[in-house]
């Protein structure tokens, strides 16, 4: 199929937005239809949605592009992964709030598990920590916790899935309950080196199997979009981190991708064969295609672009985002102030749930300059840690470290990246690489583009950012940031 007269539309549904993209063949954006979403705290550590307006955004957003392009062949889903969400098979409707991947609720229950010599066996299975990030503990949360609920799930009345499976059953009017295999692989329950649901750790979580949905290959059919304006087949679906490295064309082994959202998740492309992490760092599904799967180590900080929007919204030290860039600069250095983002613990590689935020350093010089720099240089501190983590698991040294999200439109960002990473920070043309990647595999799927190789050539760098910082002064940073970490992984 030529790529051109064709677009494929892309649904990129975040934590803090549902959007919807228009790509044409030759990948680039062409329409953009956005909302933003919110998250409510209903308590200490609690993170939820409003799941229907999760997929009243999201069909608004669709919709509205659908009637300007008449030339979209396919739709891509990529989404927040490990979000959960239950809903009744009839209606379609959540029986309560989408518990989001921030959310620690269950931080105890993950604790008594471990405590009970459980964590060994998960991690053998599904490459991942005992953790409430994960969709697990959150299932069965809801099924205790909502009235009826359990009777409901035993007779089958109900259905769980992450969001890319909630708009899938919403798009095709309840047809289809499906996932992809990198969705699965962050439940906590999915075997991800037999490439199954495994019925142990559903009985371990207490999760009755009949919840779950069908797991398919990344590029699959996924039913068609019965409830949209125009019906269009769903042929890619991936989580976002697994979109983001697609998107950034890591295919070779060894290969590494850095995305700044609301959290920073960079993943290393390990090849085909499965090998858990030694240094707390989770081994993943990276894409399964044609039933061979691809396996990444990933690194997760749960706050990176959040601490950004806490900054505005929560300090009010600015107005728009756009301005942290200018600030950072307008102070030769943080002045010894260090902002540890833990706002929902520590990610990886510590995986310390009870862990908070701080600031650190101040003196009666500090000023809102320093704190946003401050802010700003969290993001190469955390990236570090989970580099010198994935170059011990792997035992190679990376050089070139794609990245993206909204938060490396930030000049400064990426400079320091590359000074205390030490290595060469490429920004693509493309900077929106998680939505960029499900368009990708849907036009796969729809014949658009032959092959990932096919993908690949398509990738087009920006801008490169080397090391500028002398050795000394990255030690000296990085010791102060150490000793700051410390301060909060207690």
């Amino acid at each position: 199929m030529s790529d051109q007269g064709v677009s494929i539309l892309a649904i990129d549904q975040g934590t803090t937005s549902s959007r919807a993209i228009v790509f044409s063949g030759d990948a680039t954006i062409k329409d953009v239809r956005q909302k933003e979403l919110s998250l409510t705290c209903p308590n200490k550590g609690w993170v939820e949605q409003d799941a229907e307006d999760i997929w009243q955004d999201t069909l608004w957003a669709c919709d509205e592009l659908i009637e300007q392009h008449s030339d979209i062949k396919a739709i891509g889903i990529t989404n927040q992964r490990e979000t959960t969400i239950i809903w009744n098979r009839k209606t379609g409707k959540p029986i309560y709030n989408a518990i989001v991947w921030q959310d620690r609720r269950t931080a105890d229950v993950c604790k008594g598990l471990r405590e009970d010599g459980h964590e060994d066996v998960i991690r053998e299975k599904t490459g991942l920590l005992l953790d409430p990030y994960f969709s697990a503990t959150k299932i069965s949360w809801i099924l205790d916790h909502v009235k009826g609920a359990r009777d409901m799930a035993e007779a089958g009345d109900l259905a769980f899935g992450t969001v890319d499976s909630f708009l899938i059953y919403r798009l095709t009017g309840g047809h289809v309950h499906a996932t992809d295999a990198t969705n699965a692989s962050r439940t906590m329950l999915y075997d991800i080196v037999k490439g199954q649901w495994d019925k142990d750790l559903c009985e371990m979580f207490n999760v009755p199997m009949s919840l779950l949905p069908e797991v398919k290959n990344n590029i699959s059919d996924f039913g068609d979009s019965i409830a949209l304006k125009k019906c269009l087949p769903i042929c890619g679906v991936v989580g976002d981190q697994q979109a983001a490295l697609i998107g950034q064309a890591c295919f070779e082994k060894g290969m590494i991708k850095s995305t700044y959202g609301t959290g920073c998740f960079a993943l290393m492309n390990i090849g085909q064969t499965f090998k858990a992490s030694d240094h707390k760092l989770l081994t993943t599904v990276a894409y399964s295609i044609n039933g061979q799967v691809t396996y990444a180590l990933e690194g997760s900080i749960f706050v990176a672009g959040a601490v950004v929007q806490w900054l505005r919204d929560n300090l009010g030290l600015f107005e728009d985002t756009k301005e942290t860039e200018d600030m950072a600069r307008a102070v030769d250095d943080c002045n010894g102030v260090y902002f540890v983002p833990a706002f929902t613990g520590l990610g990886a590689p510590y995986w310390n749930p009870q862990a908070r935020a701080a600031i650190l350093g101040l003196t009666r010089e500090s000023d809102k300059n320093h704190i946003v720099r401050a802010a700003l240089e969290a993001q190469a501190f955390q990236t570090h840690d989970l580099m010198d983590a994935m170059e011990q698991d792997s035992g190679s040294e990376s050089k070139i470290i794609r990245v993206d999200g909204g938060l490396v439109n930030n000049g400064f960002v990426c400079q320091h990246l590359a000074d205390i990473l030490d290595v060469q920070i490429d920004r693509p043309e493309i900077v929106e690489t998680t939505a960029l990647g499900a368009a990708f595999l849907a036009g796969i799927g729809v014949g658009l583009y032959r092959d990932l190789e096919d993908v690949s050539s398509r990738w087009a760098l920006a801008q490169s950012f080397t090391p500028q910082m002398s050795d000394d002064a990255r030690d000296e940073a990085l010791a102060g940031w150490a000793h700051s970490v410390r301060c909060v992984d207690l």
